[in-house]
């Protein structure tokens, strides 16, 4: 076929993909190059283009005129699953039949594979998070690799741990690139990589044996301007987060369309989504906490203009794609500039006008902490978790690791994934074993990545503050060498694009919804597993006669309303001291709707919980003052007896671990770290009723579990903890 009739080719397989019934598309000039060297060239290609340009639509394209020459199906690694129904209804509606492995489906799976074998699917699309599967990196991935016609990286920057979102179970892409047969073309896609990001996947690509066509083996890389005509920047700075509250309630009415509320973290999602419904607005939440089944409800609602906004978490930061996407709004502001660029690409991709905003909270950078602190851990951690699996006679599950290493089961099982694409580690059927390979710490790697992690962070505080145009700002922190002054942004424009002021009663609504104390706490029922590995005789579930009732809590870390007040009280280096009044009364709130509320007290092992009889504190290393002194004041205003405090052991070394600690190994360190004072043993064998335990935070909850235990054992009827703040 000549270079004619492939391009009229594919410009009719663009024309079905967009439903162009004249057949007057045509691909754009870099679009064309791309389809040009995977199809008649076979060769690897690195797109780097603006969200919305039509990466896709090369990929289906090459993928048609691949099938019509015999090739296999294309096998696209994409990483999240709205990005994939978005595919697989774009596919077929060029005729190319699509179909997934995703955690979604895994009923699926067998039956998906079958047909890939037969030929009946030209497009397997497939979560990263599959390539490190055992049975699928074992079985599935070497039959893929030798039958792959064109393999498609979609969001390529995450291979890049130089990048905002590296994503360990891309690396195993290599591992993968490495098996392909020669002549097999490599697509690799994204809208947010930077000049170091974009040499570093490009160098990727050209993992394995050189390979057949055209070039030196290196990858074609086709780099556009990332300027979103469609889009207009702002930034509004507001005095709080009430204002913020009431801003959104009075004026999500007024913004163009529909669109993404985006906010740092699941909590204020869940917030925000809450009082814009109360105020009228119809919105949905979207969090790494949302069913998959709500997810798609809510996606497909905003793709029907059937809500005015998804109030989202990162969760929906990449391939979401509604083309008349008509605003973005950011509650806080991310802590990259391209993770920003990103997310406001999600908007006019398909409109001439979309309103970008930017509304920075004071928590913002508290959050920005809190996630920088479960990067990569230090080396001390990883040899130990090494010579954990080293010294073990099988494989080790994340759940049989956690007492044996001090991580947190997310942060570890990230690192291991890590460890895995170095050779040091590998995971099988039932866990992970050690290689006994060579491995080294890369310190000085791990130490820029932590700087870039600071400049970016400082990026978005310029963003927030400047005075020149603000996507040629974001545009040269992408290393767009086109960047210049968009003319539409409010700096541009010279004046504010949006009216700052909020009325009386919106932002009282804003204020009382946000002053709102009280989060309940779930008592632990079940004890860790694997705590035999470290000589606690713990499994199973907690007898019920041993364990706490559901408890309180005044607010999240978290979360955008009390989370802001109760972050610097509990932060490390403020100042101990008595309980504020004003988080005393909120304290006597929630405890008022905890008895008024439809359980009442809570339901303990025989039964529903009468109103607590005493008040016991627990001992604080950090802040003695405030916890004495909360629990002093509950029992004067509440005229219940104060019967004594809980105390840490001589022995005990902490107590409390650090935070980011696991469950197994906060349990282990707090196995006789306890005590009960003679005097309060006595007192609880005096009262009938339960007692009120009170704290100033709980991360896992295992210090309330262990300290209920103690005190049911001792004669509490019941345990009723009561903290003023939970992380999470």
């Amino acid at each position: 076929m000549s270079d004619t009739d492939l391009r009229t080719a594919a410009d009719k397989i663009l024309a079905r993909l967009v439903g162009d019934e004249g057949g007057g598309a045509r691909l754009r000039d870099d679009q064309w190059r791309a389809v040009e060297a995977l199809v008649a060239h076979r060769r690897r290609a690195l797109v780097v283009q603006r969200t919305g340009w039509g990466k896709s639509a090369v990929y289906f394209v090459a993928t048609a005129l691949l099938r019509r020459r015999g090739g296999g199906a294309t096998v696209i690694v994409s990483p999240l699953l709205a990005l994939m129904r978005n595919q697989i209804a774009a596919a077929e509606r060029a005729g190319i039949r699509a179909r997934t492995i995703n955690s979604a489906n895994p009923e699926e799976w067998q039956t998906v594979q079958q047909e890939v074998a037969a030929g009946g699917v030209d497009v397997l699309l497939v979560s990263p998070e599959r390539l490190n599967n055992p049975d699928f990196r074992d079985h599935v991935l070497p039959r893929l690799a030798a039958t792959t016609g064109l393999l498609v990286v979609d969001e390529a920057h995450c291979i890049s741990d130089w990048g905002h979102d590296f994503r360990p179970d891309y690396r195993r892409l290599r591992t993968l690139l490495a098996e392909l047969p020669d002549g097999v073309p490599v697509l690799a896609t994204t809208a947010t990589a930077n000049s170091r990001v974009t040499a570093d996947v490009a160098e990727q690509l050209g993992t394995g044996e050189q390979h057949a066509g055209d070039g030196d083996g290196s990858a074609l890389v086709l780099r556009g301007p990332l300027d979103r005509e469609s889009l207009s920047l702002s930034v509004l700075h507001l005095p709080d987060a009430a204002h913020r509250m009431a801003w959104l309630s009075e004026r999500l009415g007024e913004l163009p369309g529909s669109g993404i509320i985006y906010t740092l973290t699941v909590a204020a999602a869940e917030e925000v989504a809450a009082h814009l419904r109360e105020c009228g607005h119809t919105v949905a939440s979207y969090t790494g906490r949302t069913e998959n089944a709500d997810r798609e409800t809510a996606e497909e609602d905003l793709l029907g203009n059937r809500v005015k906004a998804l109030v989202a978490t990162s969760a929906l930061g990449m391939g979401f794609d509604k083309p008349d996407l008509g605003f973005v709004v950011h509650l806080g502001s991310p802590s990259s500039p391209i993770a920003y660029y990103q997310q406001v690409g999600r908007a006019g991709r398909g409109v001439r006008h979309a309103e970008v905003l930017l509304l920075p909270g004071r928590e913002d950078e508290a959050i920005w902490r809190y996630f920088a602190s479960l990067a990569f851990p230090p080396e001390e951690q990883v040899r130990r978790t090494l010579e954990v699996l080293a010294a073990a006679e099988r494989p080790l599950s994340l759940p049989a690791l956690e007492p044996l290493v001090d991580l947190r089961r997310s942060r570890l099982e990230i690192m291991l994934k890590v460890l895995d694409v170095d050779g040091a580690v590998r995971r099988v059927k039932g866990g992970w074993e050690a290689t006994g390979a060579p491995w080294a710490y890369d310190t000085d790697r791990y130490a820029w990545v932590a700087r870039q992690r600071e400049a970016e962070q400082q990026a978005m505080r310029t963003y927030a503050t400047t005075t020149g145009c603000r996507m040629e700002f974001l545009r040269r922190q992408l290393d767009d060498a086109e960047a210049t002054p968009c003319g539409r942004c409010d700096n541009c424009v010279g004046e504010p694009r949006f009216d700052p002021e909020v009325s009386a009663q919106a932002l009282e609504r804003a204020r009382t919804a946000l002053g709102r104390p009280g989060v309940r706490v779930e008592p632990r029922r079940m004890w860790p597993t694997g705590m035999a590995a470290v000589g606690m005789d713990l499994k199973g579930r907690i007898p019920s006669a041993e364990q706490a009732a559901p408890g309180r809590a005044l607010g999240r870390l978290s979360d955008i309303g009390w989370g802001n007040r109760l972050r610097p009280l509990l932060a490390a280096g403020t100042e101990d001291g008595p309980v504020p009044s004003d988080v005393l009364d909120a304290v006597v709130t929630v405890l008022a709707d905890w008895a008024r509320g439809p359980e009442g007290w809570g339901t303990g092992a025989e039964g529903p919980l009468a109103r607590p009889r005493g008040v016991v504190v627990m001992a604080s290393r950090e802040r003695p003052q405030l916890v004495a002194s909360l629990g002093a004041r509950i029992a004067e205003i509440g005229r219940m007896p104060l019967l004594g405090t809980v105390a840490y052991t001589e022995e005990a070394e902490t107590g409390r671990k650090a935070p980011g600690s696991n469950s197994a190994q906060r349990l282990r360190s707090l196995d006789g770290a306890l005590c009960l004072p003679p005097d309060l043993a006595s007192a609880l064998t005096e009262i009938e009723g339960p007692v009120l335990l009170v704290d100033d935070f709980t991360e896992t909850g295992w210090t309330l579990a262990m300290t209920a235990r103690m005190l049911r054992r001792a004669g509490a009827a019941g345990v009723l903890p009561l903290v003023l703040a939970v992380q999470g």
